[in-house]
């Protein structure tokens, strides 16, 4: 077996033109995961050159293929794994969050009330006054965190910053708070019409309160000031780098708008970047991308390329814009009884819309939610004709309360459903206070869903919850809520289906499986080492691992501080 191992990279070094002009790198001395494979399966060295992997295998056998010149990295007892793949996060809100005001900074203390969000904020304009014109952007706002359990309103955000614009995020990015100033900016007042898919919330007198919900949401954002291309050039630096340090050797930008289609996909941005980035433009501007001949999906310019279109059918679930075929025991977000949700985007408008992308050959891309929600994006995928066997591979992002007769569906169809398990802690018990415990402890279900034949895979919306791949592989494996409650302990996975979620599973979702996920003879040099084995480590301490190092096509590109 090694001796075949060893042809193979002698062969693939031989028509690699580049590989003589770069000394090769030698890789032991610690447990190397492949993730080749339904079962973990390690060895003991990895040998690379110019990018790519050329040989793996015993030690004896790795050090006569490298050669007396190459580079040998010793691991010293660490851990080698393929770089981490993002299955779905939003990169463009790390070039924009900067200078902004972030609620979940540890460094505010803990925020329980309303009262205790106003301090923070106050704090904050009083440090960092915005410029003449300038707006006053707060980040992750997440009512169900607080005593009051509801949003925070324009009265009390003009309580704080009465004369400049000032929008408070929702942690979902499903819905803003916005003070008077912003508003009139914005030019948003009692006669504005309610746009389908769209809430304006009224205080008990009738008049707005400032909160504006899914599609009311982008007409306050179409107002916002946005940093110029030299800004976000200057942020993308931190962006990637952000990403570096959880180990992803790949990003992707789940709703890419067109400004940021343009820049990222600009000669500056891809000049700068060395993380892979997908980007998913946003169905809003899907006129314009079929307009263009030229637009090419699916290959890279560089480090960059257009993965496919983005459909958004709900909201949140957290926020209460989920749609779903049973009631929330909670109502709405405006306190109406029944409720359900409703969708984002009219199943016409989906049929018709996804009709033209599939047309193209471009890939589908999903949100949906709440299980009427899944259907809709079920009949969607039906109605296009689309099967397995065609492997056109359409994803559903978070798929989050799927109902276990949809799984054939999905099957059938050839999705890859792109889970969350991140909820299971921030908002587990927020679940519980709107539906049954049979229902929740069916959220993300990762098992089921390789027991059913999908290959499924597992994201942290970023910003939604933070960039922590241990987290993630620790909440799919614990699926535990800060209270200690178990959202379905049967859906629990082991640390090497965990990684797969991270690994082998997005790269199929994005067609990349014979580039990237494992460690394996021809495909990318890209690897995260981690201070400890995910393999061998209990699971209450799989969060705690740390990432010492990423390396991307054969360079380091990140390494902790000593």
């Amino acid at each position: 077996m090694i001796r075949s191992t060893a042809i193979v990279a002698l062969a693939f070094a031989l028509v690699s033109p580049a590989a003589a002009q770069e000394r090769p790198t030698l890789y032991r001395g610690g447990p190397i995961i492949t993730m080749d494979g339904d079962r973990p399966h390690t060895v003991e060295a990895v040998v690379t050159r110019n990018g790519h992997i050329t040989f793996i295998g015993a030690e004896k056998a790795a050090r006569k293929a490298a050669g007396k010149d190459a580079t040998v990295r010793d691991l010293n007892g660490a851990t080698l794994l393929p770089g981490f793949i993002d299955a779905h996060s939003h990169f463009t809100v790390a070039t924009m969050s900067a200078g902004g005001l972030d609620l979940r900074d540890k460094a505010h203390g803990a925020i329980s009330d309303i009262p205790g969000v106003q301090a923070v904020i106050r704090n904050h304009v009083t440090r960092s006054p915005a410029k003449p014109g300038g707006w006053t952007t707060v980040w992750q706002f997440d009512q169900e965190h607080l005593t009051e359990k509801r949003y925070i309103t324009r009265a009390e955000l003009d309580a704080v910053a009465p004369d400049h614009p000032l929008v408070v995020l929702h942690v979902s990015l499903h819905g803003a708070v916005a003070n008077s100033a912003a508003l009139t900016a914005a030019g948003i007042d009692e006669t504005t019409p309610v746009p389908s898919g769209g809430m304006i919330l009224r205080d008990d007198a009738g008049k707005l309160n400032g909160v504006l919900l899914e599609k009311a949401m982008f007409l306050l954002l179409a107002k916002m000031p946005q940093p110029t291309p030299e800004q976000k050039l200057a942020a993308l630096d931190a962006a990637q780098n952000s990403y570096f340090a959880e180990g992803y050797t790949h990003a992707q930008d789940g709703a890419t708008q067109p400004p940021d289609v343009a820049f990222l996909t600009s000669p500056a941005a891809r000049e700068r970047l060395k993380i892979d980035l997908a980007l998913l433009p946003f169905s809003n501007g899907l006129d314009g991308l079929l307009a263009s001949p030229d637009v090419n999906f699916g290959t890279y310019q560089g480090h960059v390329k257009l993965q496919g279109i983005k459909f958004v059918l709900d909201g949140s679930v957290q926020g209460r814009t989920g749609y779903f075929t049973r009631d929330y025991k909670r109502g709405s977000p405006e306190g109406h009884h029944p409720w359900h949700g409703e969708p984002i985007l009219s199943e016409t408008e989906f049929a018709a819309q996804a009709k033209k992308v599939h047309d193209r050959g471009w890939q589908l891309f999903v949100h949906a939610n709440g299980d009427a929600a899944i259907d809709m994006a079920i009949r969607g995928f039906d109605a296009l004709g689309i099967t397995a066997a065609d492997n056109r591979r359409p994803v559903v992002i978070h798929s989050q309360f799927q109902r276990r007769d949809q799984l054939p569906a999905y099957a059938r169809i050839g999705i890859g459903p792109a889970y969350f398990s991140n909820h299971a802690w921030y908002w587990g018990d927020v679940h519980r206070t709107n539906f049954p415990a049979e229902v929740v402890d069916f959220i993300s279900p990762l098992r089921s869903a390789r027991a059913a034949g999908l290959t499924p895979s597992n994201h942290s919306d970023y910003s939604v919850t933070p960039l922590d791949t241990r987290f993630m592989l620790w909440t799919s494996m614990a699926r535990v809520s800060p209270t200690g409650v178990v959202s379905g302990a049967d859906e629990r996975i082991d640390a090497y289906a965990a990684l797969q979620a991270l690994t082998t599973g997005p790269a199929w979702q994005i067609f990349e499986e014979d580039r990237k996920g494992r460690i394996k003879i021809g495909l990318l040099a890209d690897f995260v080492i981690l201070d400890k084995n995910p393999l061998t480590t209990p699971v209450d301490d799989i969060k705690s691992i740390k990432v010492l190092e990423t390396i991307k096509e054969g360079r380091s590109v990140w390494k902790a501080a000593d």
